[in-house]
C-alpha cells in the first residue's frame, strides 16, 4: 500500500505496509539515517522527529498515523534554513554537548520543538528546559551541556 507523507517539504510515495514505523520509513525507504533507532519502545528518545511542529517518536508512530501530514527530521532542522535548528545547533557545538553523539539528533530535534513552542523572547528557566528534554536518554551524561546548549539557543533567539 502506498502511504504519502510530506517529509522535510517534499511528498513523499512510501510503498510499505500501513503499520511500518516512520523510523523506518525515513531509514530504509528514504535512505535517511540521521534518525536513530534506539530503545524501540519510544522511551529514549533516539528517534525523535516532529510531526506537524510536535515532537514525536518515530519508533512506534506508524506511518498510517502521519498519512498527508509534515513530517520533519534532523536533516532538514540543521540544514541552515530553520532558525530554531540554527540556533540550537551552533549552541550545541558551543557547548560541545556531543560525545559519543547517538543520542544527539533526538535531542536537538526535542529541543528545537520546545523552544519553538515557547512564546516569542521566553527563556525558559533550567527546570523547563529539565522538564522538557526529560524524555531523551544521553548514555555519556552530558545533561548539564543540553541544558546550557538550550538556553543559549533560547537567548540567541530572544
Amino acid at each position: 500500500m502506498t502511504t504519502t507523507l510530506n517529509v522535510n517539504g517534499r511528498d513523499q510515495q512510501l510503498d510499505v505496509d500501513p503499520g511500518t514505523p516512520i523510523l523506518w520509513a525515513l531509514r530504509d525507504t528514504l535512505g535517511m539515517t540521521g534518525t536513530k533507532f534506539g530503545c524501540g519502545a519510544a522511551l529514549c528518545g533516539a528517534c525523535t522527529v516532529h510531526l506537524n511542529g510536535q515532537a514525536i517518536r518515530s519508533c512506534v508512530t506508524p506511518v498510517s498515523a502521519a498519512a498527508g501530514q509534515k513530517v520533519t527530521t534532523i536533516e532538514s532542522v540543521t540544514d541552515g534554513h530553520d532558525k530554531v535548528g540554527q540556533a540550537v545547533h551552533a549552541a550545541w557545538v558551543k557547548h560541545d554537548v556531543a560525545q559519543c553523539g547517538y543520542c544527539q539528533s533526538g535531542q536537538i530535534m526535542t529541543a528545537t520543538a520546545f523552544l519553538k513552542s515557547l512564546p516569542k523572547g521566553k527563556r525558559p528557566t533550567e527546570a523547563e528546559i529539565d522538564a522538557a528534554m526529560a524524555g531523551n536518554i544521553c548514555r555519556c551524561g552530558t545533561y548539564a551541556r543540553i541544558r546550557a546548549a538550550v538556553s543559549d539557543a533560547a537567548k540567541a533567539l530572544a
